[in-house]
């Protein structure tokens, strides 16, 4: 909404010296969004006067058409001599009265007016449009020379006359509120905001209603409630819609049409009722409001041929649809243009008209347009709440305005159609503000400004609100707190920090994710959050089989994209689209990873019930919620591709692996106090030869928890990765469980530590994970750790047999270890691993 200041300061008497940044700033301490304040004006300077065209002489032999005028520009130029003006528009004639930039003038975009020779005369002066002094559309004449009425006294300032120098407030009206559409509404919230007299344009007399007004009749109460109809006639159509009016629509962002149109829009603007004016010779019968037949057509403002639905609110005569109630109105019953007769002079056009004023259904309205994608500066009020208490003023006031400025009459006859309806009391304690700010009020405030706003309020402890016609946003205590809290302003509202509770801070889970996310960053690995959405695509691309758990997902019924439909079973998909991503933006060299949750479901979930809205729900109603939901484990995953390890002057760098992402789970694993084993497997979509199962045991039991290695060429191939890219996915959930709680500080020995090496020869089919397990299990505990440094395949162990070394570190806490304690150690771990692996020391 563009509210002019000049315009406003007529409903209320805002001190001299205030500037609209000076209102800006009031407003949106009361809650109002005022977004801008635009200077009109800005950069014109006179003197700009009003001028009377004397003579216009044709210049030939230039390009394009030139006129040499003189023109009356009275005592403004202090000689009284007619001013002589070089001029290109053609749309002025002898006789017109003009605006006129004298020389020493500034017109907008600093374009400064001098005495000059052009086109082989002299021009003291320039003869203006609308465009060249920041208008905009004044009445079709943007384009070419502002001719103003007749009876437009010559010499007198232009820029008083055209109200050229102005401040305009933009305000970003909120669904709320609706009566901010109209200067009613803004300078009601201007006067409470100065504590000033609001004066109220709508407090007009208006004659009570009769039955000899024009014919109304109403089939659908519920979609309008409320409709008058008024009736002037003798209207003459040549009248012109007065500068000031023009002006005035123009500031706000409407265009002047006709006078007949801007005024409904001037009365739209300053009360907030739409209107709408029919010829009332184009009608026939009464005017009705009911609802479209499907199929029904008809014909809008716009040319548009319209096929109705059963849902839209029409307005109707006697042959059919007249508009789309609260839209737009329709072609057949269009205020005729003014025309001339070519043979009598007579002009012709709309000289009787019936004013509609008419409160409808919002839902109704709102609804229609959408169908039909026609949003006007109707239904945007009629959507967001127009008060139905000023139907009959606006329709007064549009009758005052027509009598007024076309001479016409206002018939006796007055209709008013009204559905019985009863005032919103709205019941509230008094201290109910103070408790919702946490500042103490009083009645006495919380009273005031209720009645600010528009209120009825009676009552002491208990007080018994009635809402205002034009507030229909207020329905709740918290509604009414919400406008004392205002008005009382949000800056003044204390900052108080909320306590929380002891003993509430992040469980255990909570604390473990963090931890896995700092120690995956820290290992170089950057977090990439991904929508928990997948398509049936993408588990193709993968190769997982018919019967793979992965393929039974929960799908949405109404999903973002069509492509992915069902919410994620792993986390791969997303990660991979984004590696994908950046290698496409030109990086190479990438480590991501993703916690988040995957939806399985189990089969046996319910279907869930409607939960009530005016209720806590019970613990049974939340249990029935959370039986219908699938199982969600909440996994983490890592993807990598490019260098692992960077080349420079330190050495030469390393691609990543399938060894690095096995590090990333021994990574998670390690911040979950779990320890992982690993096995090879086959596992889509990894290689087949470089993945690897991850366990960890759980409950007591070796449990599969996730896996990782370099993933398949065909689905490398299928997603655009880059070559041997890489994967881990794990289940944070059991590796939380796998966890032996919180992790101890390792306690450090002050003693030595003794080193023994063994190079064990085993099946090449034996996995170093169980050699490892066994020679741990087998030294005891004087066993600090052990690393596997080397292995080795050749013709001198034999075919289909490898060699395993091992470094094995002993150290006892309380003594210095001697040589055949660490021996007798090293041989019980060799003997274990033999017994259960079949391996024999090499060279033995």
């Amino acid at each position: 909404m563009r509210v002019p200041l000049s315009w406003l300061r007529e409903y209320v008497d805002l001190p001299a010296a205030e500037t609209g940044r000076d209102v800006q700033a009031r407003l949106v301490s009361a809650g109002l969004e005022v977004e801008t304040v635009e200077q009109l004006g800005a950069g014109l300077t006179g003197p700009l006067v009003v001028g009377r065209v004397l003579t216009v002489e044709e210049l030939t032999g230039f390009k394009k058409p030139i006129r040499f005028c003189t023109v009356d520009v009275g005592r403004s130029n202090e000689t009284g001599e007619p001013q002589e003006i070089v001029c290109g528009a053609r749309n002025f004639a002898v006789g017109d009265k003009v605006v006129v930039a004298l020389p020493g003038s500034v017109l907008p975009g600093d374009f400064r007016i001098a005495e000059r020779k052009t086109y082989g005369r002299m021009s003291r002066g320039m003869i203006c449009s609308a465009d060249e002094l920041g208008m905009g559309d004044l009445g079709g004449a943007a384009h070419g020379i502002i001719v103003l009425p007749p009876e437009t006294e010559v010499g007198i300032d232009a820029t008083e006359l055209l109200e050229l120098y102005d401040e305009v407030l933009d305000i970003a009206v909120t669904p709320d509120r609706g009566y901010c559409l109209s200067m009613r509404g803004v300078a009601r919230e201007t006067a409470t905001a100065y504590g000033l007299p609001l004066r109220d344009p709508a407090l007009l007399d208006v004659p009570a209603p009769n039955s000899y007004g024009y014919r109304v009749r109403i089939a659908d109460p519920a979609g309008c409630d409320r409709f008058t109809a008024r009736t002037v006639v003798g209207l003459d159509p040549e009248a012109r819609s007065p500068i000031w009016m023009q002006r005035r629509l123009q500031k706000a962002g409407m265009r002047p049409i006709s006078l007949a149109v801007d005024i409904t829009n001037y009365v739209m603007l300053e009360l907030g009722q739409p209107l709408h004016a029919y010829d009332r010779n184009r009608l026939e019968g009464p005017i009705g409001v009911r609802r479209a037949e499907p199929g029904e057509k008809f014909t809008t403002l716009d040319g548009a041929r319209r096929v109705l639905d059963a849902e839209d609110l029409v307005i109707t005569d006697s042959r059919g649809p007249i508009g789309l109630a609260g839209v737009m109105g329709g072609a057949n019953t269009e205020i005729a243009d003014s025309e001339t007769d070519p043979e009598t002079g007579e002009v012709r056009g709309t000289t009787e008209i019936v004013v509609e004023a008419a409160h409808f259904d919002p839902v109704s309205v709102a609804r229609t347009a959408r169908r039909h994608r026609l949003s006007s500066e109707a239904s945007r009020r009629f959507e967001r709440g127009v008060d139905p208490q000023a139907a009959a003023a606006a329709a007064q006031r549009t009758v005052d305005l027509l009598v007024l400025l076309a001479g016409g009459t206002a018939e006796a006859g007055v209709t008013e159609v009204v559905a019985p309806s009863a005032p919103r009391t709205i019941r509230m304690r008094a201290d109910h503000p103070d408790r919702v700010a946490g500042v103490a009020y009083g009645r006495e405030t919380v009273v005031r400004r209720l009645q600010e706003v528009g209120c009825d309020v009676h009552g002491q402890d208990e007080l018994a609100v009635t809402a205002p016609s034009w507030r229909p946003d207020l329905h709740a205590p918290n509604d009414l707190a919400e406008e004392v809290i205002r008005l009382e302003g949000y800056e003044n509202l204390p900052s108080t920090l909320p306590t929380p509770p002891s003993g509430r801070g992040l469980t255990h889970r909570r604390r473990l994710h963090r931890r896995v996310g700092r120690a995956l960053a820290g290992a170089g690995y950057v977090e990439a959050l991904n929508y928990p959405f997948i398509g049936e695509a993408v588990l193709d691309q993968f190769g997982l089989d018919a019967g793979d758990p992965r393929r039974t997902v929960v799908t949405l019924v109404n999903p973002i994209s069509d492509e992915e439909p069902a919410l994620r079973t792993t986390l791969l998909p997303g990660l991979l689209s984004a590696l994908r991503r950046n290698v496409g933006r030109g990086s190479h060299d990438l480590a991501l990873f993703e916690t988040g949750l995957v939806f399985r479901p189990t089969g046996e979930e319910t279907v869930p019930g409607v939960l009530p809205v005016d209720r806590r729900p019970t613990d049974e109603e939340i249990a029935m919620l959370d039986a219908a939901l699938p199982h969600q484990p909440r996994r983490a995953a890592t993807v990598l591709a490019g260098a692992r390890e960077q080349a420079g002057w330190w050495g030469g760098g390393r691609p990543a692996d399938w060894a690095d992402a096995i590090e990333s789970a021994r990574t998670v694993a390690a911040e979950a106090g779990a320890e992982l084993t690993v096995r090879a497997d086959r596992h889509a979509p990894w290689h087949p030869g470089r993945c690897a199962a991850l366990y960890a045991t759980v409950d007591g039991e070796e449990t599969l928890v996730g896996h990782a290695g370099e993933l398949h060429p065909r689905v490398v191939k299928a997603l655009g990765l880059p070559e041997r890219s890489c994967a881990m996915e794990v289940e944070l959930d059991l590796l939380e469980r796998a966890g032996e709680g919180a992790l101890r500080a390792p306690r450090i020995s002050t003693f030595p530590v003794a080193t023994q090496d063994v190079a064990l020869v085993v099946d090449s089919g034996v996995p170093a994970a169980d050699v490892e397990r066994a020679l741990r299990e087998g030294a005891g505990e004087l066993l600090e750790s052990i690393r596997l440094f080397d292995v080795f395949e050749g013709e001198q162990i034999g075919g289909g047999r490898k060699s395993l070394a091992y470094a094995l570190r002993f150290r006892a806490p309380d003594r210095t270890l001697t040589v055949e304690e660490a021996s007798a150690a090293r041989d019980a771990a060799v003997a274990l691993a033999g017994e259960r692996t079949g391996a024999v020391l090499r060279g033995a």
